[in-house]
């Protein structure tokens, strides 16, 4: 490159001394990443790249580069980049840009261009072609020799770059007047041959500067789109640290890339009444310089389209013909979209970016914005969420029944997916409300659901403002607890942590606000065993909310292993699950995991999936996502956990939910390092990211962990983790889900005595708790024993298949018919691994044809689930017995599997079957009975690891392709 930067220029140099070569250029991209925080390019280092190309082909032989983006998409910053480079490697910087919003006088970005030139010591040889540039740009009087402007320019330009190497940087181009955009086009097209680099900034798409970029059709280009989700996450967190999660995710949405509108857009610290999208001066100025002079039917229509994004253009037109008194024509709708500000698709009116609502808008006046909104509130009959929103912010002073009204529908609001407006609606109802316990009720709810949406400060905020209202006791202790209050002496605080000392709900609002305390402190007491057992007897003097999803879901955290049967119970006793909103499915949905029931956590999960797609909630789509990974996860289904991280893992990011990405991502490598039987490693960032979105999930990784131990082979090392994790008391409700790998790995190790002791001990706790529960219900009220109709612990199908392992010669038969006698047609894992240890009793007693069958059964399933290790596994135990082991090949079975599985006969039957054929046609095709082929297949299924006729057709493809 320096060969290339110091060779002799195409004119020769007049001057006696000879010009020193430009330094090399820098990494710019390297560079850049070394500036202050407040100054650092984020996500821009693919275009920092070729940013760079484009100086060292400048220095090579000249280049031209056309930077295109939006308002506010970082041009400027790239500009900078590029001109702060290409001084530190010795070119000279020529610099104009155009002024938006004013009438540009003639030439004016030419001369503000050429002017260090022309103010400078003339060269020996530019003299005159420079006093005639000055003549012709000063006084617009025409050239000695007559030459035309665009060629004494590129004249002026050449002879300065023999000299040194010139940058030409043009901010935007579409704001130039018309003769100086016409000059620089012919000169960005006449680079070639000279040292002479031409960077130009310009927005694309129509507009008042559409003619100028014209000009530049056909320059080679470098489009600077929208910052990612994550970049755009990073940017926010570099230069406005400390927001608030839900004041992030606005933040996030509404900019929708724009590193501009990233640093502008102000953040929702209060309730602006009425209320108006947020916007600054610098972003109004970016995004809509020209709003405030269009007609006044258009800034009607755009106010009104500000203040209800989501609503058709007839109603619209509606609204604003209430504001002005005349309804606005499609002319109104055609300057807007003129101007740039919004595209009408069908019968929508959408903005062009997010952020443009606010800035269309910025600066209207509060009495024109609540106009605006009672003109909105008048045309939403069908509405009554929004018709109250906009009657609330239209409102002066208080209303009682305005604010009833909102109240009753901000559970509408919810269900519809809107909570952050829900949360708005109590707000602007407490402040409506007269009377002071009204206020405190609004308030409370709304810091309760503010909570709930991670926004810790405004529910701290919230909950001060509900402390200063009468609430009642309980209602009292809760706003406390939200708002971290410190108050009080330790004796004071501890009391209002400890269950024992809460009094006894009296009345429907009490116990509302009883439920919700046991919720918000239920995951603090957990390792106190003191503190938990006074919440479980604070919860059982509620037995008419005994099935709501928050007592349940308290239950479950602090009960752990104890009170799992009774949480089962509850949950099976839930009616109408299809009506529950999507977040009390999910507190239902974890109760369950951690009472051990995963399946019916997988089942509540799947519901919540199907509410998320109806109401159009994808927003709650990874998190509902992650937890159905780690109900798979925990039932051993590890190719199903998989998927489901990775569907997470995939759309997170584009949500702004970067945490639950870091959580997918980390569970991703739990599952990969299961199914392979390695040690996963575990990021300590990933895992502090995981924690906001799974509570348990330290549980979970130190269970998947040893379980990973006991995949490989390390029955050691694997037995020691899952016995620390049995015996606590705090951690053993996750590691009960792999009782069956920790009695392998025991009877690995010869720990079969203690394993035993240890399984009998949980079989004697479990009868214990049952009975126990059973006698309470029988004792407590009735709506209470209708609740608790089994008590059966949910674990019992672990149980039983963990002692048939570890059953000694004398009682095995005993405990594996016991274990085959449960129902494990939705467990494949579990009944795959009591496969695998009785093939591998069947081999030590010699019955090598049973013992065969057992373990390619259990081989299939096994492959099935992606459990390569224990796939390997059955290899051994085969080979062990001398028989073919292709069928135990990591990855799945081949055709060779098939066949040594399945006899040529039955494989014929098999494929028969597979393509539809009937028992009776079979058999007509066979020369065989039906009733014969029906035995056929009642063996081929379970060898092949199916329940169906149509899953043959899958297996069967498998191993041809294989």
């Amino acid at each position: 490159m320096n060969a290339v930067a110091g060779a002799v220029s195409l004119r020769q140099s007049a001057q006696q001394h000879a010009v020193p070569p430009p330094a090399p250029l820098p990494p710019l991209a390297a560079a850049v990443r070394g500036r202050p925080v407040a100054d650092r390019l984020v996500g821009r280092d693919g275009e920092l790249g070729a940013m760079e190309a484009f100086l060292r082909q400048g220095l090579a032989g000249g280049a031209t580069r056309t930077v295109y983006g939006t308002a506010g998409a970082g041009k400027s910053e790239l500009l900078e980049a590029g001109v702060e480079a290409a001084a530190g490697a010795g070119l000279r910087v020529l610099r104009c840009a155009g002024a938006r919003g004013a009438g540009a006088a003639p030439r004016s970005g030419l001369l503000q261009l050429m002017w260090p030139l022309l103010d400078g010591p003339p060269s020996a040889r530019g003299a005159g072609p420079l006093r005639d540039l000055e003549e012709l740009l000063l006084d617009c009087a025409s050239g000695a020799d007559g030459t035309p402007l665009p060629f004494l320019v590129l004249g002026a330009l050449e002879s300065a770059a023999a000299d040194r190497p010139l940058l030409l940087a043009v901010d935007d181009f579409d704001a130039l007047d018309a003769a100086s955009a016409e000059v620089l086009a012919f000169v960005a097209r006449r680079t070639t041959g000279r040292r002479l680099a031409v960077l130009i900034a310009a927005r694309p798409g129509p507009g008042a500067g559409h003619g100028r970029r014209a000009l530049l059709s056909g320059l080679p280009e470098l489009p600077l789109g929208p910052l990612s989700p994550a970049h755009s996450a990073e940017l926010l967190a570099l230069r406005r640290p400390g927001c608030d999660p839900l004041a992030e995710r606005e933040l996030l949405a509404t900019a929708a890339g724009n590193p501009l509108a990233l640093l502008e857009l102000p953040a929702r610290t209060g309730e602006s009444v009425p209320d108006l999208p947020p916007s600054s001066d610098r972003l109004a100025a970016a995004l809509a310089p020209g709003a405030a002079l269009l007609p006044a039917a258009t800034r009607d229509l755009l106010l009104v389209a500000a203040l209800h994004p989501d609503g058709e253009l007839p109603l619209l037109m509606s609204a604003a013909a209430r504001i002005g008194g005349t309804a606005p024509g499609f002319e109104a709708v055609e300057r807007a979209e003129c101007a740039g500000l919004v595209v009408c698709e069908g019968t929508g009116l959408r903005f062009t970016h997010p952020a443009a609502a606010g800035a269309v808008v910025h600066g209207v006046g509060p009495a024109r914005c609540r106009t605006a909104h009672a003109a909105l509130a008048e045309v939403m009959e069908r509405d009554p969420v929004r018709r109250a929103w906009h009657s609330a912010q239209a409102a002066e002073g208080t209303d009682a029944g305005l604010a009833a009204r909102l109240e009753a529908v901000h559970g509408d609001a919810l269900e519809r997916g809107e909570p952050v407006t829900a949360v708005r609606m109590l707000r602007r109802a407490a402040d409506l409300y007269t009377a002071p316990e009204d206020q405190g009720r609004c308030a409370l709810l709304a810091a309760r659901l503010a909570h709930d949406l991670g926004s810790r400060r405004m529910a701290r905020m919230l909950a001060h403002r509900a402390l200063r209202h009468p609430l009642g006791p309980l209602g009292t202790l809760c706003a406390r607890v939200l708002a971290g209050q410190r108050d009080g002496t330790g004796d004071e605080r501890r009391s209002w942590a400890d269950p024992a000392n809460w009094p006894v709900p009296e009345g429907p609002r009490e116990e509302d606000h009883a439920l919700e305390l046991a919720r918000l402190t239920a995951p603090g007491i957990t390792a106190d065993a003191e503190r938990s057992e006074a919440l479980l007897a604070f919860l059982d003097r509620m037995p008419r909310r005994a099935a709501d999803p928050r007592l349940v879901h308290a239950m479950a955290s602090v009960g752990g292993t104890r009170r799992a049967g009774v949480v089962v119970a509850r949950l099976s006793a839930a009616s109408d699950t299809h009506l529950v909103p999507v977040r009390d499915l999910e507190r239902l949905g974890e109760a369950a995991l951690l009472a051990g029931a995963a399946l019916r956590a997988l089942d509540l999960y799947r519901q919540a999936e199907h509410r998320c797609r109806s109401l159009g909630l994808d927003d709650r789509l990874p998190h509902v996502w992650l937890r159905q990974g780690l109900a798979h996860l925990l039932m051993g289904d590890w190719g199903q956990a998989g998927r489901s991280f990775a569907r997470c893992g995939e759309t997170a990011p584009h949500r702004g939910r970067d945490r639950l990405a870091s959580a997918a991502s980390m569970l991703t490598r739990l599952v990969r390092g299961l199914r392979a039987g390695t040690v996963p490693a575990v990021d300590a960032a990933d895992l502090a990211a995981a924690r906001h979105s799974v509570r348990f999930v330290d549980d979970v990784v130190a269970v998947a962990t040893a379980w990973a131990r006991v995949e490989g082979g390390d029955f050691a090392g694997g037995h020691a983790g899952l016995l620390a994790l049995l015996t606590d008391p705090g951690r053993a409700a996750v590691a009960r889900y792999a009782l069956v790998p920790f009695a392998e790995a025991a009877d690995a190790v010869g720990a079969g005595r203690g394993a035993r002791a240890l399984l009998n001990r949980l079989a004697a706790e479990m009868e214990e708790t049952k009975e126990a529960e059973e006698t309470k219900a029988d004792r407590s009220a009735p709506q209470a024993a209708a609740v608790a109709v089994d008590l059966s612990s949910p674990v019992a199908a672990e149980l039983a298949v963990a002692r048939a392992v570890l059953s000694d010669a004398q009682e095995a038969d005993d405990r594996y018919g016991r274990a085959f006698a449960v129902d494990l047609s939705r467990r494949p894992f579990l009944a795959a691994s009591l496969r695998l240890a009785h093939g591998r009793l069947l081999r030590r007693r010699r019955e090598v044809t049973d013992s065969r069958v057992t373990l390619r059964q259990a081989a299939a399933a096994f492959t099935v689930a992606d459990a390569r290790a224990r796939v390997a596994r059955i290899t051994a135990e085969l080979r062990a017995g001398g028989a073919r082991t292709e069928t135990a090949t990591p990855g799945g079975a081949g055709p060779a599997s098939v066949r040594d599985l399945l006899s040529a006969q039955e494989l014929r039957i098999a494929r028969l079957a597979a393509h539809g054929l009937s028992n009776r046609a079979i058999g007509e095709e066979l020369g065989l009975a039906p009733r014969t082929i029906g035995a056929y297949l009642y063996r081929i299924f379970p060898r092949l690891g199916v329940t169906a006729r149509t899953q043959l057709v899958a297996v069967l493809r498998e191993a041809r392709n294989g």
